[in-house]
């Protein structure tokens, strides 16, 4: 395979389009910490930080569930089980993207070079959390939901408890639209002897827990709103998140999931990008 066509397959294998699911978040978090644009040094290493810090992660956890993905018909097609990379190069391009995940890391502050190991240990820990609890989806919602932290402790050196209300909805978020994408496995994972929350209670139940999940993570919008005294922008960006969120259950039931992946991706980047535009221009509004 030529360089074009195996750069071509990782940026597939990683979906490094979904960056946008985490990254308004964390830029959320930069403008909240910076009260606005931060510097362009700051801004440019977060953003090397974020994408390979989500690069890292998904190509371990294609390399990790290698053989899980080979056995499952929806996911032989990818990279590892087809035979278009190998094992050896998918580790070690997950070995670089950890290395400069570090290096940008380093180069905003030493608090965020501190914690850098430990976030690798979430980003890949998750990998393996189907094997041992039901609750695994609140480990991939920890993963994408420390990035607004993260971004905050880049820009400011020190963590302030309010961004933690932001990494909690966040993670519920990520959380419940990841116990709607598992229920399309419900059959493998029983077979495989996988965790998830739709193969221990079923999909009808894993819906409502879904459900669950993002009325909290509204709640905890409107919390954070209040922390950083949102005016009338920030206020919309909250309620335009909910009724997005409500028009992407709509779009799937637990007897139709087959348009769970325009709700899984399509909705999903949408609403982190209309959260960071109302918040933006909620501060940009306060000038």
């Amino acid at each position: 395979m030529g360089l074009l066509a195996k750069t071509r397959t990782t940026l597939e294998m990683i979906k490094w389009e979904h960056s946008i699911f985490a990254l308004p978040f964390a830029l959320t978090a930069t403008l909240l910490a910076a009260h606005g644009l931060p510097s362009w040094h700051t801004l440019a290493w977060i953003l090397v930080a974020m994408v390979t810090a989500r690069s890292c992660a998904m190509a371990f956890n294609r390399w990790a569930d290698a053989d899980l993905d080979a056995a499952n018909p929806r996911t032989r097609s990818r990279a590892i089980p087809a035979g278009l990379l190998s094992r050896q190069f998918v580790l070690g391009f997950t070995v670089l993207t950890a290395l400069v995940f570090v290096l940008a890391a380093a180069q905003l502050n030493r608090l965020t070079l501190y914690l850098s190991p430990f976030v690798l240990l979430v980003l890949l820990g998750y990998s393996y959390m189907k094997r041992v609890t039901r609750w695994s989806h609140l480990v991939l919602g920890l993963a994408l939901g420390l990035a607004p932290s993260a971004a905050w402790v880049a820009v400011r050196g020190s963590l302030d408890a309010r961004i933690l209300v932001l990494t909690a909805a966040v993670t519920l978020w990520v959380g419940g639209f990841d116990v709607l994408y598992a229920c399309q496995d419900f059959e493998h994972d029983r077979s495989a002897g996988l965790h998830s929350l739709p193969q221990a209670v079923g999909i009808t139940a894993a819906f409502w827990t879904a459900r669950l999940m993002h009325v909290a993570m509204l709640a905890l919008l409107l919390w954070f709103g209040s922390l950083f005294a949102f005016r009338l922008p920030g206020w919309l960006g909250i309620a335009a998140v909910g009724l997005l969120l409500a028009y992407e259950h709509s779009l799937v039931s637990p007897r139709d999931l087959r348009r769970l992946n325009a709700a899984f991706f399509t909705m999903n980047g949408v609403i982190a990008m209309v959260f960071l535009g109302f918040v933006a221009t909620d501060l940009w509004l306060r000038r």
